[in-house]
């Protein structure tokens, strides 16, 4: 459970940064996927050490989140539009660079960062609790994370308060890109092979559901990172419950998809129960 829960959780608080500011992000799973592939093809074609894959991926995947926060602040772009394009170009690039086809033979580095254990916990686990603690920090004990509520939560009271609301849109979008690649590393070593097929599609979806049931408003402005980590264990301990029941994988989407139109409907109830109290 630890692996799953890591990288569910990894791409699950990048997307709740997002969308804490107004916005969405749909390219998590796909960039995410991407990932695994380009640090697999640096590492085994084009002959990096697997360090350098690393890095490399990781400045990519930072500058298609700069490119989606200058869209979404610059251009004007709906948040929806803009990451659904990067989905859909992800999902091309990793097609294209495959073939369909898994790319074997990466180094051992990325095994070692996918299975060890620390102490009897999965690496993946502790980076995950690393990330989460960082993330609370920020939110919760720095001025720059409460600009990212008010920006949120009133974009035009931020900007009359002097609060550089683009800034802080484009670097959660970068931080989300960035946690999406992390999650990458994650996956690769725990596959050992760069898989062309189905690697992070529909995971954006679980970030979502784990976002919206932890409490994060879809509006924006509202959501703590230990409701998210709460919704992020929820859905796992779902997931498993199914796959222990022996429940046919197929089903697994359906109650997905039903846990997170419950989790909207609150959502859009509690926010119009806060608003006639208003």
């Amino acid at each position: 459970m630890g692996f799953d829960l890591a990288q569910y959780g990894l791409i699950a608080i990048g997307e709740s940064l997002v969308i804490l500011t107004g916005g969405i992000d749909l390219s998590v799973g796909a960039l995410l996927g991407t990932s695994v592939i380009l640090m697999s093809w640096f590492n085994v074609r084009a002959g990096l050490p697997p360090v350098l894959a690393i890095l490399v991926t990781l400045l990519i995947a930072g500058a298609v989140g700069l490119v989606h926060g200058l869209a979404v602040t610059r251009l004007k772009m709906p948040p929806f539009v803009v990451t659904l394009v990067t989905y859909t170009v992800a999902q091309g690039v990793t097609l294209a660079i495959t073939s369909g086809t898994s790319i074997t033979g990466i180094g051992g580095t990325f095994s070692d960062l996918g299975q060890t254990y620390v102490a009897q916990v999965p690496l993946p686990l502790v980076v995950f609790l690393v990330v989460a603690v960082a993330a609370w920090f920020f939110l919760e004990r720095t001025y720059a994370g409460r600009q990212v509520y008010a920006v949120g939560g009133n974009p035009e009271a931020a900007r009359l308060a002097g609060i550089r609301g683009d800034r802080r849109v484009v670097s959660m979008y970068v931080t989300s890109s960035l946690l999406s690649a992390f999650a990458g590393i994650m996956v690769l070593g725990r596959m050992g092979v760069g898989s062309a097929s189905g690697v992070g599609v529909g995971w954006e979806l679980s970030a979502i559901a784990a976002a919206v049931i932890g409490g994060v408003s879809l509006t924006g402005g509202q959501g703590r990172i230990l409701g998210i980590v709460a919704g992020t264990v929820l859905l796992e301990l779902i997931n498993n419950g199914l796959t222990t029941l022996q429940i046919n994988a197929n089903y697994t989407n359906i109650v997905l998809g039903c846990v997170l139109g419950l989790a909207i409907t609150a959502d859009r109830l509690r926010a119009r129960s806060v608003a006639g109290r208003g």
